[in-house]
């Protein structure tokens, strides 16, 4: 019997030839994935703020494995971390920009990731209103209706600043909302107030909100940390490719450090739809150089820990989760030291402010947690 020339026999084996290929996973092609915890804006899609955003822009890791056969792919999430974390269980993303609650609950969830690199420390969290609220001060959102993004590196920054104002989670009216979702509500009174980051800047320079908290102190405990995670599977059979990414991100970190760059950082950055004067506003009075680190120091190195401790404490983990064996940084101490990049960074202790010596080395151990 034939059907269209082809003999049903052979017909069955091309079907079952062409099953077999479609079950090939994707990861075994040879595809770099980076997955960013953000929805992005712009065209091609990025976001700002990150030495990461700069690498994507001017398509440094594309250069860099031109004509190795690996291809970069990008994704970006809407759902943040929480949504990130996803993508890496099911094995669908090898690098992510991630915050450093969502990297702890997946990490406390089984997820077997390295953290890399630092990629954007001490990042604000804000409080807005909408225009003409009667709300002035944070002691103020008692009994308010107030937008959280809950699950992302805001959550515990938004549940320590009220801890600091005399109120708990429970004396607001929490309503879960990614960062779009926000700025609506914000926008059209569905919401008496909103944390978020340097993207309410654009509704206040619009006139529509108020900034009601800024951090003026620039009080480390009330900042927000992201790092380069990689899956531990991935790292353990391409450390040539984790090497030359990390490779990327010190040169991406060393060009934005640069104060004669400054400018053209938030021109880079504004390629995300977020104004540049959002970005300045964000990043007044502060070193790009210091946010830029990729170090791994005592600051960061404690920071996550005390995230990850109060984690446990607020019932967002289960598993208590500790930082001892997660940050692989032998990659980013060999590229500082390939660089002459050693001492170019200041590394911070765990205040975040005083200088702590040398670069930490983190001994590079696979104990899980």
């Amino acid at each position: 019997m034939k059907l269209k020339g082809i003999p049903l026999f052979h017909k069955g084996r091309i079907a079952a030839a062409l099953a077999a290929l479609l079950a090939i996973p994707l990861a075994q092609a040879d595809v770099l994935r980076i997955g960013v915890a953000t929805a992005g804006g712009g065209d091609p899609v990025t976001f700002s703020g990150s030495t990461l955003g700069i690498v994507r822009n001017q398509q440094l890791l594309e250069k860099a494995f031109a004509g190795t056969g690996t291809e970069v792919q990008w994704f970006f999430f809407k759902g943040a971390g929480p949504a990130v974390n996803e993508a890496l269980s099911n094995q669908q993303l090898d690098f992510a920009y991630q915050g450093d609650l969502p990297a702890v609950v997946g990490r406390s969830n089984g997820l077997d990731t390295r953290l890399l690199a630092a990629l954007g420390v001490r990042a604000n969290l804000y409080l807005a209103v909408p225009k003409g609220s009667e709300l002035k001060s944070i002691e103020d959102l008692k009994g308010k209706k107030v937008a959280v993004f809950r699950g992302t590196n805001g959550h515990l920054v938004t549940i320590n600043l009220l801890a600091a104002h005399g109120l708990t989670e429970r004396d607001i009216k929490v309503i879960n909302l990614d960062t779009g979702s926000t700025q609506a509500a914000l926008v059209s009174n569905g919401v008496d107030a909103a944390f978020g980051g340097r993207e309410l800047f654009k509704l206040r320079d619009q006139g529509l909100i108020d900034i009601i908290y800024d951090n003026p102190t620039q009080d480390v405990r009330y900042t927000r940390q992201t790092a380069l995670v990689v899956r531990g599977a991935y790292e353990k059979e391409h450390p040539d490719k984790v090497q030359k990414v990390v490779d990327t991100l010190v040169d991406a970190a060393k060009w934005t450090s640069d104060d004669s760059h400054r400018d053209a950082v938030f021109t880079e950055w504004a390629k995300s739809n977020e104004p540049a004067e959002s970005l300045r506003a964000d990043f007044t009075g502060v070193s790009l150089r210091d946010k830029a680190s990729p170090l791994v120091d005592n600051f960061l190195l404690g920071r996550y820990q005390a995230v990850a401790d109060q984690a446990k404490e607020e019932k967002l983990i289960r598993r208590p989760v500790s930082i001892d064996g997660w940050f692989e940084t032998s990659y980013l101490q060999k590229s500082l030291k390939a660089k002459g990049l050693e001492n170019y960074w200041t590394p911070y202790g765990p205040d975040g402010k005083q200088p702590a010596g040398n670069a930490v080395a983190v001994a590079t151990s696979r104990q899980g947690s």
